[in-house]
């Protein structure tokens, strides 16, 4: 009998590699890949949202928790208790945002907040305490949770009247520490009226945990409740994000090589957006209905916190408006109206009840006739029952609901969604996280053996349906 060739031993290698890693408890396939790699498709116990997170996705939620409690622990733009503002910088220079761009960006949020009218609420990521400092004076109790432990300690030594601070992640609204916190503060059994998550959907890492979080606030709260998902990333406005970051970094690039740069960072990018259309998904099968709203950032600057985020307002349980409450008119804004837009509302109440006013050019988005910023529109009805929010038609525009109550109106009829409703980073993460250890365990389980190139793909990208 001949010596086995390199070729047939280079194979029996192979096949002896592929075994192992497809032996992996985080790998569901591995088969030898055509450039003489290993594909590997991730076993979907290790990358699930529910019933708890997997093993990978529990490395990415605790990546993000390592940074904020390295950010909090180091406190370097903590101008006092109640205004630590660490972590928060521009994505343009790396320099720390405004204090009064901040301050506005608070003021926003607690507004949108106590619009609701909210009595016992549960923030989920409340960090720092930027809203809970300010909340909780209005509130007759309020439970924190949030992943950096620095963070819980020192609101918890700050001692704010019916207040709680425990260390637990969005998904964890069950925990036997945060309903303890809760029977505390709010009452045994007593279920918060608001459930907040604000600034934190950013460190998701996909659609599946969003949707399992959601899930977990939507049952939570108690009917005739909201849930308030604050700050969100929009992406649809991606590409135009780092089309700017792009350009301000190199003014004299041509646009095809800043569109190109452009799309590659927006790939790459580490964090979760979405549209509200993958909000309005995840609570359709909610058993109760479920009705949101949109809103706009209405702060003064012009940052990416105010041009390209966006707030939601889910309110949850039964239409609390009595039968044969007037229908919303919907109108379509008119250019000409550029001016005189307080009258218009005014006379459109008068005379025919709620109106949603659509189609207002966002001026931070477009140069076009009739343009408005949010906080033009803002203070433009100043004074007048409404709600500025984002046109669900189309998220360059604005519109307007009048009085406020009937915001939720302006999203009903919202055409279904043509495109990928979100940029989901985890796939990313998993792509580059899944390998190391797969190399790891191959070098614990044959030393010296070269590892190949592990490519992670998905069932479809390897052949199967």
């Amino acid at each position: 009998m001949s010596d086995p060739t390199t070729a047939d031993r280079t194979a029996a290698s192979t096949d002896r590699i592929t075994a192992l890693l497809a032996a992996h408890p985080w790998v569901a396939d591995a088969r030898p890949a055509p450039d003489g790699g290993i594909h590997v498709v991730p076993h979907p116990d290790a990358v699930a949202a529910t019933p708890g997170p997997g093993p990978l996705l529990r490395e990415h939620l605790e990546q993000w928790a390592e940074v904020y409690e390295f950010v909090y622990e180091t406190g370097e733009s903590r101008h006092a208790d109640d205004l630590d503002l660490s972590g928060w910088r521009a994505s343009d220079t790396g320099a720390p945002l405004p204090e009064a761009h901040m301050r506005d960006w608070v003021e926003r949020t607690v507004d949108l907040v106590l619009a609701q009218r909210p009595r016992r609420l549960l923030e989920l990521g409340c960090g720092t305490g930027l809203l809970a400092h300010r909340l909780h004076p209005h509130l007759d109790g309020y439970v924190g949770t949030d992943v950096a432990q620095v963070a819980v300690d020192r609101l918890t030594a700050a001692a704010l009247p019916r207040t709680a601070f425990v260390r637990a992640a969005a998904h964890e609204t069950t925990a036997s520490q945060v309903r303890d916190a809760v029977d505390t503060v709010l009452g045994p059994g007593t279920r918060p009226d608001c459930v907040l998550l604000n600034s934190v959907t950013q460190c998701f890492p996909d659609l599946a945990y969003l949707t399992a979080v959601l899930h977990g606030a939507l049952a939570a709260v108690e009917d005739g409740g909201t849930v308030i998902v604050g700050d969100n990333r929009h992406s649809d406005f991606l590409l135009d994000h780092f089309g700017r970051l792009e350009r301000a970094r190199d003014p004299e690039a041509d646009e095809e090589t800043i569109a190109a740069r452009a799309m590659a960072a927006a790939a790459a990018d580490e964090e979760l957006s979405f549209t509200p259309e993958a909000v309005r998904a995840a609570c359709a099968a909610q058993p109760r209905p479920v009705r949101m709203s949109v809103h706009a950032r209405t702060m003064a600057e012009d940052t990416e916190l105010t041009r390209y985020r966006y707030d939601l307002v889910l309110r949850v349980g039964p239409h609390p408006d009595a039968p044969g409450t007037r229908p919303v008119r919907r109108v379509s804004w008119d250019e000409r109206q550029e001016g005189a837009l307080p009258e218009a509302v005014r006379t459109a109440l008068d005379g025919d009840g709620p109106v949603v006013l659509r189609g207002i050019p966002n001026a931070l988005l477009l140069d076009a006739p009739g343009a408005m910023t949010p906080y033009a529109l803002r203070r433009a009805l100043d004074g007048i029952d409404a709600a500025v929010l984002l046109d669900t038609a189309d998220p360059r525009m604005l519109a307007v609901a009048a009085p406020a109550s009937c915001a939720p109106a302006a999203c009903e009829d919202a055409p279904a969604p043509t495109g990928p409703t979100a940029h989901e980073p985890f796939p990313l993460f998993v792509g580059r996280r899944l390998p190391e250890v797969l190399r790891d365990h191959l070098r614990r389980a044959e030393p010296g053996t070269p590892a190949p190139v592990i490519t992670v793909v998905d069932g479809a990208e390897d052949g199967r349906s």
